[in-house]
């Protein structure tokens, strides 16, 4: 058989399909952050993990989570004789997820344990959270789950009794698939959501001493954990916020019969579609006392503080696989003779999708470092890490909603097919700004931290430190000092202004966070020499902090960059 001429070989296909990248190894700015971030020698450990969870999340976990996607969890309520016997059918492609998730990378497990993937001693919170963001790039729904079961675990030791502790935890510790257990929080009421005083639900002791909840749960993800964190309003004690405790709820009793509480029926969710959440009813259920009577908001608000971190990685990774798959269409695709991302108006526009994405990955960094240093027991570590956890579910989980939506423009009509990946995160990205309190209450806890915390002193000093650190322009460095400021004064200002600061609440936690999050990324760029993170920081600045006419063309001030290095000649 002749040979195919050139001329007549098949052109590339016209739809461009970024399935089966390794969204690790392609991801070089990570590369760049990890270096700066993670100490050598675990770097090098934890390379091939990252590796595999990047070539899993850009082929089989994709896949998995589709199929789990469209094919959503079912509540059985009895067994084909007719006894009563709850279950939540899940499909097994979530199921696998599970595995993947909770046993072979201890995502859930990792910070309670003294060895994971091979690691001894305990693992710097920032693994967890850059294996979270590879992970949830592909599956965002588990993710909920897996922070959960996390959260509950922290604040089972940090606030449980020693015996409560003992016999609970190492089920939390476990990586085994068949014994580890799964976690989660049963909070929102119908007339509770937010407001934790108005919680309905009901705790008495019974004849033997033993805890008794009675009530109805609104919103409950992952109704058939293992374990829950539930809120209730300890019956004789006083009304409003005092009267609430915090109590853990085992989904199975020591005989291994239920515990006395139903699912009484599953949400038909806009997103999230793969993992399940549903309605509770207590009735009479089992329960136990966690840390002091009446200090229940206290010990939850440390649980969802956590959940909120973890809420703004997740954030982050939607974000960055939005992006990543808007630049490989922009690069592969071709209209009018030219590639997509040569043209200018597509240029612009990838750059408005980088910019939120690559702010939001560096304060997952910075928040990351100072969960770990709050933890080692560094004091000024909590007031910084107090601020930035709200600012982060804040702006980011904001953020992202646009940038999804954005990008699956970039794809065009197929982006609005579910086949692709595009429609996922942007349902999933909308449930960011409700999970874990919504923009409003999440704004006003930033002001909460300025005001009962004294977080502003520390977060002045983290950033202003940073600036130190970072050889930058003079001009530039002077912009980001004012800009440091400017938004701090207006964060105290909503701190002490009483009810008038509330108006200005989620202005002036939007100033911090681009402030903050320019000055972290013009620091990450000079330190990593990234010249495309400075640029980056100057453009946060630019057009998300300071003053601008709408009507100019506006770019990069001259005096903002540090001149190029010339080369001296030298004679020989």
């Amino acid at each position: 058989m002749a040979p195919i001429p050139a001329s007549a070989a098949p052109a590339a296909h016209p739809v461009p399909d970024r399935h089966g990248q390794n969204l690790f190894t392609t991801d070089t700015e990570l590369h760049k952050l990890l270096a700066l971030y993670l100490p050598a020698d675990l770097l090098r450990h934890m390379q091939p993990h990252f590796e595999r969870l990047g070539a899993l999340a850009g082929g089989p976990l994709d896949e998995l989570a589709h199929i789990a996607d469209t094919n959503p969890p079912t509540l059985s309520l009895r067994t084909r004789t007719g006894i009563d016997d709850q279950r939540v059918d899940k499909h097994p492609a979530y199921v696998e997820m599970e595995r993947l998730a909770l046993s072979e990378f201890g995502l859930a497990a990792m910070s309670h344990r003294e060895e994971t993937l091979g690691w001894k001693g305990k693992m710097p919170p920032l693994v967890k959270y850059v294996l979270t963001y590879l992970f949830v790039q592909a599956e965002f729904g588990l993710c909920c789950p897996v922070s959960m079961t996390d959260s509950l675990a922290r604040t089972l030791k940090k606030f449980g009794s020693p015996e409560l502790v003992e016999r609970f935890l190492p089920r939390f510790q476990s990586v085994d698939f068949d014994t580890l257990a799964q976690g989660a929080m049963f909070m929102t009421e119908q007339a509770a959501g937010s407001d934790i005083a108005a919680t309905a639900t009901s705790a008495a002791q019974d004849e033997s001493g033993q805890w008794r909840l009675s009530g109805d749960k609104w919103f409950c993800s992952n109704p058939d954990a293992d374990f829950a964190m539930v809120l209730a309003h300890v019956e004789g004690a006083p009304a409003g916020m005092k009267g609430v405790s915090l109590f853990l709820l085992p989904r199975r009793l020591g005989d291994g019969s239920h515990n006395h509480y139903r699912i009484i029926r599953l949400k038909d969710k806009m997103g999230t579609r793969s993992m399940a959440s549903g309605e509770i009813r207590l009735e009479g259920a089992i329960a136990y006392l966690v840390g002091e009577q009446g200090r229940g908001f206290v010990q939850m608000a440390d649980m969802v503080n956590n959940s909120r971190l973890s809420n703004g990685v997740r954030a982050a990774g939607l974000m960055r696989r939005a992006c990543a798959e808007a630049e490989y269409i922009a690069s592969e695709r071709r209209a009018f003779g030219k590639r997509l991302a040569d043209m200018p108006l597509m240029q612009k526009q990838l750059q408005k999708l980088r910019l939120p994405a690559e702010q939001a990955r560096t304060m997952v960094f910075q928040t990351a470092q100072a969960l770990m240093r709050s933890d080692g027991g560094e004091a000024a570590a909590y007031p910084l890490l107090r601020i930035l956890t709200p600012l982060i579910k804040f702006r980011a989980c904001r953020d992202a909603r646009k940038v999804t939506g954005d990008a699956m423009e970039v794809r065009g009509g197929c982006g609005y097919i579910e086949e692709w990946s595009d429609p996922r995160l942007v349902r999933d990205a909308h449930l960011g700004s409700i999970w874990e309190g919504t923009s409003n209450i999440v704004a006003l806890d930033v002001i909460r931290a300025v005001t009962r915390e004294n977080s502003l002193p520390a977060l002045r000093a983290h950033f202003g430190a940073l600036l130190d650190d970072a050889p930058l322009a003079p001009a530039f460095a002077k912009a980001l000092r004012e800009a440091l400021d400017r938004a701090c004064a207006l964060a105290a200002n909503a701190s002490a202004a009483a009810k008038d600061g509330d108006v200005i609440a989620r202005q002036a936690a939007s100033a911090l966070y681009h402030t903050c999050s320019a000055i972290a990324m013009a620091w990450e760029g000079a330190r990593a020499g990234s010249v495309q993170r400075v640029e980056w920081a100057q453009l946060v600045l630019l057009h998300r902090v300071l003053p601008r006419d709408p009507l100019a063309p506006s770019g990069i001030p001259a005096d903002w960059t540090l001149p190029e290095p010339t080369t001296a000649t030298v004679a020989v």
